[in-house]
């Protein structure tokens, strides 16, 4: 007895009675997208509407929540705030997320190797469940890509309330090559655990956004943390080699 693929189903996701139940199923395994779930009238099903805010609910405790100060020391983090005193602080003026005070410096310069040619930077960013999720896996990986590569890695810093460019702030401090922000993305209803690594060579404040690189969706159902920390390593050897980072990189 053979089969139609494409015969009506009663069953295929939320869609009654599809055209072609086969083709919807395919579509609907291999995209993150809300899509084929039905309607109930003129709303979403109940299940649907569920499913949405429970994933909405997790998106904003990954941006107001805070990364557990257990992992910051078991990873062996010198922690430091940005200029942000609290998270809401931290969410309504960026500019404060940007950059670090004169007692952090000062911070940073006493607890942390000054002049090295790479210095890591972790960053809650709009994620604290993205920098929980990744990093405990990645940053042994790029540690030990760092060391293969024969490159001096200065001592890791985690920032609260850190947006991407306060690595400049750091990295001006310490005095560093090149910097690489490892930072929460800003969560979406697909996944709350997706980090980015920015880089930047000769890091200073008010440094340029188009200066900058970056490898974003570093995630478990994107780019494992693992490679992703074999990527980073790689990415950075290649700036320190060229003295260049963001669009100065295609330079010749």
């Amino acid at each position: 007895m053979t089969t139609n693929d494409n015969a009506p189903s009663d069953d295929a996701g939320g869609v009654e009675r599809p055209t072609n139940a086969r083709r919807l199923e395919r579509l609907t395994e291999s995209h993150p997208s809300r899509i084929g779930v039905g309607r109930a009238g003129p709303r979403p099903r109940t299940q649907t509407l569920l499913e949405f805010r429970a994933d909405h609910g997790e998106a904003r405790d990954a941006v107001t929540t805070h990364v557990d100060d257990n992992l910051v020391n078991r990873l062996d983090l010198v922690a430091v705030r940005s200029r942000a005193t609290s998270k809401e602080e931290f969410l309504a003026d960026p500019d404060r997320g940007r950059d670090v005070s004169d007692e952090t410096v000062e911070r940073l310069r006493e607890g942390c190797a000054e002049k090295p040619e790479v210095q890591i930077v972790v960053s809650d960013g709009l994620s604290s469940t993205a920098v929980e999720a990744n990093v405990p896996e990645l940053l042994p990986a790029l540690l030990d890509g760092l060391d293969a590569r024969g490159l001096d890695v200065g001592t890791p810093v985690f920032v609260e309330y850190g947006r991407v460019d306060v690595m400049d702030a750091v990295g001006e401090a310490l005095d560093a090559e090149c910097c690489v922000n490892l930072i929460g993305e800003r969560p979406g209803l697909a996944t709350n655990e997706s980090l980015s690594a920015y880089f930047v060579y000769g890091p200073e404040r008010g440094k340029s956004t188009a200066k900058k690189s970056v490898i974003s969706n570093i995630h478990r159902s994107g780019l494992p943390p693992v490679e992703a920390g074999a990527e980073i390593a790689a990415v950075l050897e290649e700036i320190h080699e060229a003295e260049r980072s963001g669009v100065d990189r295609g330079e010749r």
